[in-house]
């Protein structure tokens, strides 16, 4: 089969398209998958660009989506010919967080989905939700499942209560989607003009350009009437931190879900601890947060927003592309 493999110690000029033996049959409790689609996110990312190093040789990507071509004894659940998800935490099932690295991640500890065929346990997967596209049930593994872990286990989010989102990113789209859902008022943040229009149409009730608005953290807490945000996704760590904590309510919540500004951060302290805040680290979820999201997607309607589809071929196209971070939703890749 066809797969796009990792020579180390990394890099997108180390990405290569190789023909590797085909995925093996299903032993008991495994399914065999022909996958058709997947995603790119940072943390693929780290990882292809050698930031995160792996094994020489890995299979690239996280996030999947193919149909059953076979079953393993005991698997119960799956049929051949089922719609299918990989999921990142395949040992963590439920409840409170239970991961604290990527040893078990398809395409970081484990090999990835950037393949035509995919064996693994059951337990990876999850089904997709009903009337999605492959490319489009591909985004919801990282994307989706950080939004709604963030939002609805960690936050909790209640209708009537403000979220704001930074960017355009998977995570802050589906975070906008979730939230509009659920009867929530969202508030966006963009650099570019276009962008903020984008996220006007998709649902923002408030929109700032913190280009032009450097203390856009002062101008989204007053825009609640000096209540200030609920919870707010924080996707930018050093380089929006600060404006998060401006922003935030008292006893408000802060859901840190990506480092875009660097690895280290300087807190203000003092309002942390004026206004009681609760900033809380989230590493996607469960398997069982993926299940009850794909359900809510279905229920409610929701579809992600697509921005760009590569061939599996031009996987390091797609890295490249997103560094360049003029994408507005998800780039796929279609195998």
């Amino acid at each position: 089969m066809r797969a796009m493999i990792l020579d180390a110690p990394g890099g997108l000029d180390r990405i290569r398209l190789a023909d590797i033996e085909d995925a093996r049959a299903p032993a008991a409790n495994e399914l065999r998958v022909r996958m058709k689609a997947s995603c790119v996110n940072y943390h693929d990312y780290g990882v292809a660009s050698g930031r995160a190093p792996t094994e020489d040789g890995r299979i690239l990507l996280a996030d999947g989506a193919g149909i059953v071509e076979a079953v393993g004894s005991g698997v119960t659940e799956f049929f051949p010919g089922d719609a299918v998800l990989t999921c990142i935490f395949p040992q963590w099932r439920s409840g409170p967080p239970q991961v604290s690295d990527f040893s078990q991640t398809p395409g970081d500890g484990v090999h990835g989905v950037a393949c035509e065929t995919f064996t693994a346990s059951a337990g990876l997967f999850t089904r997709v939700p009903r009337g999605y596209s492959m490319t489009e049930a591909a985004t919801v593994t990282t994307a989706g499942v950080t939004a709604w872990r963030a939002l609805l286990v960690n936050g909790p989010l209640k209708a009537g209560e403000t979220v704001l989102v930074q960017g355009s990113g998977g995570v802050s789209l589906y975070a906008l989607q979730i939230a509009n859902a659920l009867g929530a008022k969202v508030i966006a943040t963009s650099s570019s003009p276009d962008k903020l229009a984008r996220l006007r149409a998709l649902g923002a009730d408030h929109v700032i350009n913190y280009r032009e608005n450097p203390e856009w953290g002062r101008l989204a807490y007053e825009w609640t009437g000096g209540k200030g945000v609920d919870h707010i996704i924080d996707v930018g760590g050093p380089a929006t931190l600060a404006q998060s904590i401006e922003a935030v309510k008292i006893g408000g919540h802060i859901a840190m879900i990506g480092l875009l500004g660097g690895m280290e951060a300087t807190i203000p302290m003092i309002p942390m601890f004026a206004k009681q805040i609760r900033l809380q680290g989230c590493l996607n979820g469960s398997w069982q947060d993926q299940a009850d999201l794909v359900g809510f997607l279905a229920t409610h309607g929701i579809k992600p927003v697509l921005d760009r589809s590569f061939r599996l071929e031009e996987l390091a196209d797609a890295f490249r592309y997103e560094e360049s971070g003029l994408h507005f939703g998800k780039i796929v890749i279609e195998i």
